[in-house]
């Protein structure tokens, strides 16, 4: 079947095609950073939890050219989001708070993998330095290949996809955050058997207030 013959039956129809909207560049290389190995080599499983995490920032609009930026770190186990952070930037800050969020809410990182892509806030000094602190080992797939981090790239498009339902933005910032804190509340508990417990991320995560630093909380 061909194009025109395609564009015939739309027209026929009344039927549109979806306009993606254009894509907001969140991972910045930063070109003197120290080589970091891939540890996890597309592996993204894991046969305990607090071992191996992976990570990610998305974007999601909130107005003409505004965006908010959510930073993740997901469980390889239990593919439970285990912290977060989300702001109006892309500083370094905003993926260091997402780890400490993740350290709170474990006890403790030490030991664990954690796997980025080459964006500039994971390659930064501070990051590994934070990284040092927690006693987590970095891991960094190629450059410029989303399948290297195929599993923080599916989990962060699923609110997008979900929340926005195929509207252009949400609703300014406020709209944007309840929103997609109750899409992970509703994924982080759809996603626990009845033999992995887990209590929800806290709700001022989202909701305008800093992330939940320094707040324990119980589960996979």
């Amino acid at each position: 079947m061909n194009r025109k013959h395609v564009g015939r039956v739309m027209r026929k129809y009344g039927l549109a095609g979806l306009r993606l909207r254009k894509r907001q560049v969140t991972t910045v290389p930063e070109p003197f950073a120290t080589p970091v190995p891939d540890l996890l080599r597309r592996d993204f499983t894991a046969s305990e939890p607090n071992t191996k995490y992976v990570g990610d920032i998305t974007y999601l609009p909130v107005g003409d050219g505004e965006f908010l930026y959510p930073a993740t770190v997901i469980d390889c186990f239990s593919r439970r989001l285990v912290g977060w952070s989300i702001a109006d930037h892309t500083r370094t800050s905003l993926v260091t708070d997402a780890l400490r969020a993740a350290g709170a809410t474990r006890g403790s990182l030490a030991g664990a993998v954690f796997h980025s892509d080459h964006g500039a806030q994971y390659t930064s000094h501070q990051f590994a330095q934070i990284c040092a602190e927690s006693g987590v080992r970095q891991s960094m797939g190629a450059v410029g290949t989303s399948a290297d981090n195929a599993l923080a790239e599916s989990f962060n498009a699923a609110p997008k996809r979900e929340t926005l339902r195929n509207a252009r933005r949400f609703d300014g910032a406020r709209a944007c955050r309840l929103a997609v804190f109750r899409h992970e509340q509703v994924s982080t508990l759809r996603g626990q058997g009845p033999s992995t417990p887990c209590r929800p991320v806290p709700r001022r995560v989202w909701c305008g207030a800093a992330p939940g630093l320094g707040e324990k909380t119980d589960g996979l």
